[in-house]
């Protein structure tokens, strides 16, 4: 038996105003077609509903029983659409995000703190890890988005850039007499590389560049966060790659200086990476806007 679901939406508000033309007004029905629908859904069942009385209708002990049920899955219908039009306006939800320590401390936290301002009632899930990672999330439906390295090569996946990082030699005052100097890749080589320890893109492509003038690049020290690299340049153990955006401060107050090489390090591309054909939520979309439409520097 398959009633339409605006016959039982009749039978609620008759039902729970106990009168035909108050359902109407509340339906913005007429009453005739009030009756009509009352009716219909009577004859389906072929069971009485409703009876009149002095006040206008009353239910059945049958018409009871069923409002039982109807007026539990109008209370649920209620709650989903109250639950959507929040989704809609963003007063609540959740924003699930891939990215890099790095990239979320350095380049998403003031984002992040702009959207949660302008919509507090978001729940915010970061999941941190390398870019192979990231793309696994996203797959596995773990994430909304994800914000990576390119290139991305992936028929599944969508990668909309956003802005581009340089990356970079730095080190302490350890290695003061390099300030001035040019170096080769070769003479690079000579003193002791640390490395992000695990499969980064950003290592990725350093070892390819290296690979493609006939070096390989082997770290003395591999170290497994950005802030690693950034401390163990400043104490001189070593020189670090690292990307030159997350070290401004460093390079400004003069900490640590950027080793000057006679090739060129391309810069690295960013960009938000979601699964293809897939419907985004409101929330995701509206902070994929924010970052579009408000690039920082």
């Amino acid at each position: 038996m398959n009633n339409n679901y605006e016959l039982y939406k009749v039978f609620y508000w008759a039902a729970k105003t106990g009168s035909l033309t108050q359902a109407a007004k509340a339906l913005y029905l007429t009453q005739p077609s009030v009756s009509h629908a009352i009716k219909q859904l009577e004859d389906s069942f072929g069971i009485t509903l409703f009876y009149r009385n002095s006040k206008g209708v009353a239910l059945t002990k049958e018409g009871a029983i069923l409002y039982s049920y109807i007026e539990q899955s109008q209370i649920l219908i209620s709650l989903a659409e109250e639950k959507m039009a929040a989704l809609k306006n963003l007063d609540s939800g959740e924003l699930r995000i891939g990215g890099s320590d790095s990239l979320f401390k350095h380049y998403l936290l003031p984002y992040l703190e702009d959207f949660h301002q302008k919509h507090p009632g978001i729940r915010l899930h970061l999941n941190h890890g390398t870019t192979p990672e990231i793309i696994a999330f996203l797959k596995e439906g773990r994430i909304d988005l994800g914000v990576v390295r390119m290139p991305i090569v992936d028929s599944q996946l969508e990668v909309r850039e956003t802005f581009q990082l340089q990356d970079c030699f730095v080190a302490g005052e350890r290695y003061a007499e390099l300030k001035d100097a040019v170096l080769t890749l070769d003479m690079l080589l000579q003193y002791p590389i640390i490395l992000f320890s695990r499969n980064s893109r950003a290592r990725m492509a350093i070892t390819e560049l290296f690979q493609s003038y006939g070096y390989k690049l082997k770290p003395e020290i591999e170290v497994g966060s950005v802030d690693l690299l950034i401390e163990f340049a400043r104490k001189g153990l070593g020189i670090s790659y690292v990307t030159r955006e997350f070290v401004s401060k460093e390079l400004e107050e003069g900490s640590l200086f950027e080793i000057q090489l006679d090739v060129r390090l391309p810069p690295s591309h960013v960009g938000i990476m979601i699964m293809r054909n897939m419907p985004l939520s409101m929330t995701a979309c509206r902070f994929i806007e924010l970052i579009q439409t408000c690039p920082l520097g």
